[in-house]
């Protein structure tokens, strides 16, 4: 199927490592040009290089922090300007969510909540909110915010709250800019791996001395499927919804955890 992403021209926050460079990489692979943007200007170097590498792409880098208005707009305006216009953001700025024994309300700290909702929903935000005029402008436009299954199940407050929060905002955003032309969505991934959970899996295994598997399982619990999702399945969902083939569907959330027993959501 051709997704019709050449020479579409997408924004990827959160692109320099995890599932935001996977999408990178993806859309890359699919005639788009792509500017990444994150914190990091060590990662964004290496991540620029390998994904022209790897894709034979376009791409650029800009380091900003999502967190600060003033940066936002200077590195999408470098971005859209280097572009020549932007047709898609995709925002995946954020820490992953944490596994298991996340610490109840006496462990969570105001600015620690704070700063998450200020990075992820306020930072999506930011980023929608310079975008816009642009897709508007063109009668066309796709935003995919990256959020998380933590807004479909409890165990972490912070974790739940800030990703029920992208979604009501996906869907604020959707009912304004659809009738423009644009559709939002918002993709919830489950466990998925990354390099960090490489990293979170190989300390459990050399913790306790189990297997990966049980590891993984111990973790990150079982899926319908059996396993995590990899940052390519991810990225395989975002390709589509960026693409003009997702006309259908607008202000939704798609959930891409690899299934969860016993849980109906309509």
């Amino acid at each position: 199927m051709d997704l019709g992403l050449t020479g579409k021209r997408a924004i990827v926050t959160g692109g320099s490592r995890g599932i935001g460079k996977a999408i990178a990489r993806t859309l890359l692979q699919e005639g788009a040009r792509v500017a990444i943007v994150a914190r990091d200007p060590a990662a964004l170097a290496e991540a620029e290089k390998a994904l022209a590498q790897e894709t034979g792409g376009r791409v650029l880098a800009l380091s900003a922090d999502t967190r600060d208005d003033a940066a936002v707009d200077a590195a999408f305006d470098k971005a859209i300007e280097w572009l020549g216009g932007v047709d898609i953001l995709v925002n995946a700025a954020a820490r992953p969510g944490a596994p298991p024994q996340v610490p109840g309300i006496a462990g969570i700290a105001s600015d620690y909540a704070l700063d998450e909702l200020d990075t992820k929903l306020v930072g999506y935000l930011r980023t929608a909110r310079a975008v816009a005029p642009h897709l508007v402008a063109n009668g066309w436009g796709r935003i995919i915010n990256i959020s998380g299954l933590a807004a479909r199940q409890t165990g972490s407050i912070v974790g739940s709250v800030r990703n029920i929060a992208v979604a009501a905002l996906t869907k604020n955003l959707a009912d304004e800019l659809g009738p423009k032309g644009v559709n939002v969505t918002v993709v919830h991934p489950g466990a998925t791996r990354t390099e960090r959970t490489a990293q979170t899996v190989a300390a459990k295994v050399a913790e306790l001395g189990i297997s990966e598997t049980e590891a993984e399982r111990q973790l990150y619990g079982h899926s319908l499927i059996g396993r995590i999702v990899e940052a390519q399945e991810i990225a395989d969902i975002v390709a589509f919804l960026a693409s003009p083939r997702s006309a259908a569907i607008n202000g939704d959330a798609i959930a891409a955890g690899g299934g969860t027993a016993r849980a109906i959501h309509y």
